[in-house]
């Protein structure tokens, strides 16, 4: 019996659909009837003594344990925190058959925390912008509401009254929520670019950066909450796509209140075990979260091929639109809008009127259609486009051109061509990504294939083996399994490595074939050192994908042929 995580919910999550904390617990099922009830009658003393007696209090069961979470006032949730917390303490000491903190020097305390930390002006910013229908964003010492072009922004200890803030010019802007397993970046950034072709200031958030138009606010992973509030507060922004990740739904809730369409591209066995979510079930309902902020006027593109989202998108209340590879699949007659395959083309339903958008081989994303995991990524992109503003025609022109340059969608399927070689890099993390990119192989011509791939520390070992399975359909003649030094995540260095490299040989890869390299620039040059003129080269590149685009260019530049040795500053020896 121990905690295995006490957080702020910032936003609606699995577990609440408000504002609140939750506390997850590795508890066995023999004893969770009874840690609720007395949690829960201790948390209720706790709640009235200081002035919350009217907060929904919930619990959630998952495999390992149990989630304990109550509502509390948006600005009180560090003080609600530790009172989740007392009450738990509170509960163990009673199951254990002692006595617990005193009580009158628990709701003291509370008290003082909750008085240092309660901002009357935010509940009231916070109502009003309800009122006037606008975006509300609490984060980083700031207070914001309205978004791109027609936000206000002040620091939360400084906000003026409702009555003195000018909402004839508060506004919001079209904005849409992007998440799944898998292919989120790639339909973030072609979204994006479609916004671009009609004309309008477009951004987006993604695992790599926030930008906006042209510029780069800011590098790094901003795929959760921080990412939404620092791109909707761009005064220059018109358009805005937001990638969505689990861990930023689980850790703090749905980041944004309202939004003109979401996407859930699919859902796969990826990050399970995490937050109390061990099924592809939970996940689906995790993912499908951002429902939530869609209103009647509004979509939720789903994958209709994904067997386990369509089944769970079946509890959405907001209107569903559908994506597949199967036009003969009846929930593509369903829904406002719908974009299917249909003798390799392109078509896009919107109400009655059904046009053909363009030829799948003529996608530059989808590698000429052997890339149907990004032949995926484009239909969700052109159901999710209408409620955006962006017409028929400035989506089929971003999909005929989008894809031809790598600096399009960086480090997603981009085919590079050097010194005789083929490379394709790509960011397949999980064994539902390595299956896709291993079928857009297969049409790729080559003498020899490498596969160059690594996992970050926090999967567990059965997914880690499952990686290296899925890389076996490559068919690789050469395996270079690199060290992401930078996500060990708790386990020491080479031990994920060491998992990979014996799944490897359990699949029966000779020992010849399959090797540790250094961390991934290093293993890159490995790599490259293998190759010969007509190979091709499968680079799964996580965390040092800028170094070794520079490498490249630098190879590139001095005239390097494969068979010739790689030096450090990328000259040929």
């Amino acid at each position: 019996m121990r905690i295995l995580d006490s957080r702020r919910l910032t936003g609606p999550g699995l577990v609440l659909d408000r504002p609140g904390v939750v506390l997850d617990l590795e508890l066995e099922p023999a004893r969770r009837a009874e840690a609720s009830a007395t949690w829960r009658a201790a948390v209720e003393q706790l709640l009235a003594a200081v002035g919350w007696g009217s907060q929904r209090i919930r619990t959630r069961e998952f495999g390992a344990g149990l989630s304990l979470a109550f509502t509390a006032p948006p600005d009180a949730l560090y003080a609600a925190v530790e009172l989740n917390e007392c009450a738990w303490a509170a509960t163990e000491a009673a199951l254990a058959g002692g006595r617990g903190p005193e009580p009158e020097a628990a709701v003291e305390g509370l008290r003082q925390m909750i008085a240092a930390e309660r901002n009357p002006a935010l509940l009231a910013m916070r109502a009003a912008a309800a009122a006037h229908g606008v975006t509300f964003l609490h984060g980083e010492d700031l207070v914001s509401v309205g978004a791109g072009r027609g936000v206000r922004v002040w620091p939360e200890r400084e906000l003026p009254t409702p009555d003195a803030v000018p909402w004839h010019e508060v506004h919001d802007i079209p904005t849409a929520l992007v998440t799944g397993s898998n292919g989120k970046t790639t339909v973030v950034r072609l979204l994006a670019a479609m916004a671009a072709a009609t004309g309008r200031v477009s951004g987006l958030t993604s695992t790599d950066a926030v930008r906006v138009g042209g510029r780069t606010v800011d590098e790094g992973d901003y795929s959760g909450p921080n990412g939404a509030r620092l791109l909707l507060r761009q005064s220059d922004l018109e358009v805005a796509i937001l990638e969505t990740a689990r861990g930023g739904l689980l850790r703090r809730g749905l980041a944004v209140g309202r939004a003109d369409v979401a996407v859930v591209t699919n859902v796969a066995d990826d990050h399970l075990g995490e937050f109390g979510v061990e099924t592809l079930e939970a996940l689906a309902e995790t993912k499908l979260l951002v429902a939530r902020a869609i209103g009647p006027d509004g979509r939720v593109v789903v994958n209709a091929d994904d067997p386990v989202l369509a089944a769970a998108a079946r509890d959405v209340r907001a209107p569903l639109a559908w994506f597949s590879f199967a036009p003969a699949r009846p929930a593509l007659r369903s829904g406002p809008a719908a974009a299917t395959l249909e003798g390799g083309a392109v078509t896009l339903r919107e109400g009655a009127a059904q046009e053909t958008i363009a030829e799948a081989s003529a996608i530059p994303l989808a590698l000429g259609g052997a890339a149907r995991h990004n032949l995926a990524n484009a239909l969700a992109a052109l159901v999710a486009a209408r409620p955006l503003g962006i017409s028929a025609a400035a989506a089929r022109e971003t999909l005929l051109r989008f894809g031809r340059d790598p600096s399009d969608n960086p480090g997603r399927a981009n085919l590079i061509e050097l010194g005789g070689v083929r490379l394709l890099i790509d960011y397949a993390h999980n064994p539902h990504g390595m299956r896709a990119l291993a079928g857009a192989t297969a049409a790729i011509p080559a003498g020899r294939r490498l596969v160059l791939l690594g996992q970050a520390g926090d999967r567990g070992d059965q997914a880690i083996r499952d990686l290296a399975r899925a890389a076996m359909a490559v068919r690789p003649d050469q395996v270079i399994v690199k060290e992401m030094d930078r996500y060990l995540r708790g386990r020491a260095p080479g031990e994920v490595p060491g998992i990979l490299l014996d799944e490897f040989r359990r699949q029966g890869l000779p020992a010849d074939r399959v090797r540790i390299g250094g961390p991934e620039l290093e293993a890159v040059r490995q790599a490259l050192g293998w190759a010969r003129p007509g190979d091709l080269l499968i680079l799964a590149l996580h965390q040092d994908r800028g170094p070794v685009m520079e490498l490249l260019d630098r190879l590139r530049r001095n005239g390097w042929t494969a068979g010739e040795p790689v030096e450090q500053d990328g000259r040929p020896g």
